[in-house]
């Protein structure tokens, strides 16, 4: 039985995803930053990545295209600002919204992501940290929580695999 991902506001602009998983952390992290493996956990069970670019290395950027049943593709990417091998990483994330302006990288929200191993098992703590409440708000309201649920829970069963 896996532990369910857990979604708290820690302040009026700020997100924290947090699980526990049945794997040291090196195994979590690589599963979390190589794209072959990422291509089987990031689309939840919505759909199918269709690009999975990831230039892992500070200023290097990632990009995500999801194509969901329908057809419709879904993009998101990225800057990273900071890599610890194993511990933490620190990225920007832009959702690509069809039709409408870019949006600045300095604009996105900053996701902290970290990995704590203790027994044998890691914690991963993603801390998305907003620009504004409203954005914040928008995220949270996305339906983005059963979608990652559902990510979560594959990468148990990866990382528990590898």
């Amino acid at each position: 039985m896996t532990d369910a991902t857990k979604i708290t506001t820690p302040k009026d602009t700020e997100i924290l995803i947090t699980r526990e998983f049945a794997a040291p952390k090196h195994v979590v992290y690589r599963a979390w930053t190589t794209p072959e493996l990422v291509r089987r956990w990031w689309s939840g069970r919505r759909g199918k990545m269709t690009v999975c670019d990831i230039d892992l290395r500070v200023g290097g950027k990632w990009r995500y295209v999801l194509a969901a049943p329908s057809g419709e593709e879904v993009g998101f990417h990225g800057t990273y600002r900071e890599i610890v091998p194993d511990e933490r990483l620190v990225t920007t994330e832009i959702f690509e919204m069809p039709g409408a302006p870019p949006v600045a990288d300095a604009a996105a929200p900053l996701n902290v992501v970290s990995f704590r191993e203790a027994g044998g098992r890691t914690t991963v703590a993603l801390l998305v940290q907003c620009p504004t409440q409203e954005l914040r708000d928008i995220i949270l309201n996305s339906g983005m929580e059963q979608g990652l649920q559902e990510q979560m829970e594959l990468l148990e069963e990866l990382a528990k695999s590898l």
